[in-house]
């Protein structure tokens, strides 16, 4: 008999949860089955997955094979990894979204150090050029390049 670690669908309409169930391979999704090892209710805000690790521990090592989505949830309760033999490392929920998070906040002016040294120096601002200027020579360079690749292919058809 070829066990499989899969979900059995429970709930209302449009409103799933889910069994995780050790079950015959050959039975239907919602037919028959062998243990219920945890549920999962992907509907709440964060989902909630609750997993017997020992029980899902004791089928892998059994032989029994888990489903995609039974995977996914095996590593976040932590069982795959006591399955694994690894060091299990919680899943780190992403960070909820604030207003001042989405909103872009404004690069501030750099603000000079206070100190005795720099009261003697007196603060000039460096000359740089201008954005306009450096695209200007961008595009310079760019129809040079041009020009160079014309005349390159003009060489070839004189010759």
């Amino acid at each position: 008999m070829a066990v499989r670690l899969r979900l059995m669908r429970m709930g209302k309409k449009k409103q799933p949860t889910y069994r995780v169930v050790a079950a015959d391979s050959r039975s239907p999704r919602n037919g028959r089955f062998i243990e219920i090892i945890g549920t999962y209710q992907p509907r709440l805000e964060p989902s909630v997955v609750k997993i017997d690790n020992e029980r899902a521990v004791h089928w892998l090592q059994n032989g029994a094979q888990p489903s995609e989505t039974v995977e996914k949830l095996l590593k976040i309760s932590g069982a795959w990894a006591d399955f694994k033999g690894e060091q299990f490392v919680p899943p780190v929920p992403p960070a909820p979204k604030t207003k001042s998070s989405l909103k872009k906040s404004e690069p501030s002016a750099p603000v000079p150090e206070s100190g005795d040294s720099d009261e003697g120096k007196s603060e000039e601002p460096e000359e740089t050029p201008q954005d306009d200027e450096v695209a200007v020579a961008e595009d310079d360079h760019s129809t040079d390049d041009e020009a160079d690749s014309v005349s390159d292919g003009d060489d070839e058809e004189q010759s």
